[in-house]
């Protein structure tokens, strides 16, 4: 999972974690007459426990916790979420605006670093990956206050990241469209959308099935190619549950859906021993300082 802002901030917490989904919002103000950009330097934490496949692709579950840091310093928007993260170097403009993006994304890729975790034995009978550590950018566009309020978002952006470290050694493409928008001063709801093309290189190392693998697993030798891998929906919601959504306790939820497409869906890793259908949801809280 694309940066941010106080209210997004706990939109994310419950659903960035769940696939690289995020939406760079502007706040509601306090007040109702205050611009929402005066409110200053702000940070949210978080933890979400969040329930997701064992694997990409697989059709079996796991809980797991989703810590979350968000937050904006002298306008500039960054964002540390599970193991993604960002910083827009582009310094947010006070009022309703268009909001340019652009800046750094990092991600630590753990698919299939520890067998423990997966249980069907077919997958875990294959071999282990190393942690793979992704570097990139994104590059985005957003516009306040365009359907149901002066504090509503919606951008839209796009990213890319390659493997530094060797383990796949491909890049990552991710468009990605998102909503924002508050229904009062304690709550609010983002709806998402997003996309992944990758390249052979995360193909050979998280989908195919060699002749050794088959040997070892039981499961059909398969080849992938590079396109596009997936595309993902989501929903997530905050809700205030001290002061409003710029300060204060709050929890959040979210969850999304995700098509594995192509050879990607074509794997055995996904079509024998997963399903294409790829479900993730998380229920949380977070404070915002």
């Amino acid at each position: 999972m694309q940066l941010i802002r106080p209210i997004a901030a706990s939109l994310v917490l419950a659903a960035a974690p769940l696939a690289s989904a995020a939406a760079q919002t502007n706040p509601v103000p306090a007040e109702p007459n205050a611009s929402p950009d005066t409110v200053g330097d702000t940070v949210t934490v978080g933890v979400a426990a969040a329930w997701l496949p064992d694997y990409e692709g697989s059709n079996d579950y796991r809980a797991v916790p989703a810590p979350a840091a968000i937050g904006s310093f002298r306008n500039f928007a960054f964002q540390v979420i599970g193991n993604r993260a960002s910083i827009d170097l582009i310094p947010n403009q006070p009022g309703p605006t268009w909001d340019v993006q652009l800046g750094p994304v990092g991600l630590v890729n753990f698919g299939r670093t520890n067998r423990r975790t997966i249980d069907d034995p077919r997958v875990r009978a294959l071999p282990e990956r190393d942690t793979s550590i992704e570097l990139g950018g994104y590059a985005g566009i957003g516009k306040t206050g365009v359907i149901t309020s002066p504090y509503d978002k919606l951008s839209a952006s796009i990213s890319y990241r390659h493997d530094v470290s060797g383990v796949h050694d491909s890049g990552v493409l991710t468009p990605s469209v998102n909503y924002f928008t508050p229904l009062s001063l304690k709550a609010a709801v983002g709806l998402f959308a997003s996309a992944e093309r990758v390249g052979r290189g995360f193909g050979r190392a998280y989908f195919d099935v060699d002749a050794a693998d088959s040997v070892a697993s039981g499961l059909p030798v398969f080849r992938t190619r590079g396109g596009w891998k997936n595309w993902t929906v989501g929903l997530a919601g905050t809700y205030s549950l001290t002061g409003n959504l710029l300060q204060g306790w709050k929890v959040v939820a979210g969850g999304t859906y995700k098509k594995m497409l192509n050879d990607y869906a074509d794997s055995p890793l996904v079509g024998v021993a997963g399903s294409r259908s790829q479900w993730l949801g998380a229920v949380g809280v977070a404070y915002t300082f």
